[in-house]
């Protein structure tokens, strides 16, 4: 059975990528911060 690289899955895109992940770190502070001046539209998942 051959399987496809990418299996995305929501849990895990949250757990990594999401807003409460990424305030919960200095740098992920920043990340939101440098987003937040950028102007994005979305700032983390």
């Amino acid at each position: 059975m051959t399987y496809t690289t990418y299996r995305p899955h929501n849990k895990k895109r949250k757990r990594t990528h999401g807003f409460l992940t990424r305030m919960s770190t200095p740098g992920g502070a920043k990340v939101i911060k440098s987003r937040r001046a950028k102007g994005r539209k979305k700032l983390s998942v």
